[in-house]
């Protein structure tokens, strides 16, 4: 397996070390913001698995879809005990003002459509990513750092996974654009949005 140092993000923008202080002074706030995003996070691989592409879907389309949504249900699992055992429970209300921003770069209708959503998931992923190996770093609790760091595998495979379909149904169909020329449009607006959240303890917050 490729390990972090092996590994290079694309993201424009890194995050320092201070987020994580940020974000770990409400470990409880983080926690709970933490399971709303692998409950959306799961929702959205269901959402696009029956939005496969037509005529020619890629043939790991449904595979891929199902994998992903597999793997977040079992990370709400984790962080869902993680609450539990300290006392808390899952909030009914949650906003992610990073995710709303970015789903409002994906242009409507057609394969246009398609590949913005898979590139805006590809980005959340990335960005997560990111930020669970810094917490796998800066947590002080040994067990969440360990949970922690086992969460950057599997969403590094989430995000290679999502650019990679985006490419594929690109290659199949007419887009008029190009899908490399989209990216990196999409990158310079993640860098913008994520400078953009305000700092507290959640995911994709920004520090102070």
């Amino acid at each position: 397996m490729m390990s972090v140092a092996e590994f290079t993000l694309p993201l424009i923008v890194t995050t320092p070390d201070a987020w994580a202080e940020d974000a770990l002074e409400d470990l409880d706030s983080l926690l709970n913001d933490h399971a709303h995003l692998e409950k959306k996070a799961g929702q959205n691989a269901l959402e696009l698995l029956h939005r496969w592409p037509e005529p020619s879907p890629p043939e790991n389309w449904t595979a891929a879809m199902t994998a992903v949504a597999k793997d977040e249900v079992e990370h709400l699992g984790i962080v869902l005990r993680l609450i539990s055992r300290r006392g808390g429970r899952l909030t009914k209300s949650h906003r992610n003002d990073y995710a709303s921003a970015l789903r409002r770069l994906v242009r409507p209708g057609g394969e246009a459509e398609t590949i913005d959503r898979l590139m805006v998931s590809a980005l959340i992923e990335a960005r997560s990513c990111e930020r669970f190996e810094i917490l796998s770093r800066c947590c002080p609790d040994p067990q969440l750092a360990r949970v922690y760091g086992g969460l950057w595998a599997s969403e590094k495979g989430h995000y290679l996974s999502f650019i990679d379909l985006a490419r594929q149904v690109a290659d199949r169909t007419d887009v008029e654009e190009d899908v490399e020329i989209r990216w990196k449009d999409m990158l310079a607006s993640e860098s913008r949005i994520i400078q953009e959240q305000r700092p507290g303890s959640r995911m994709h917050s920004w520090y102070s």
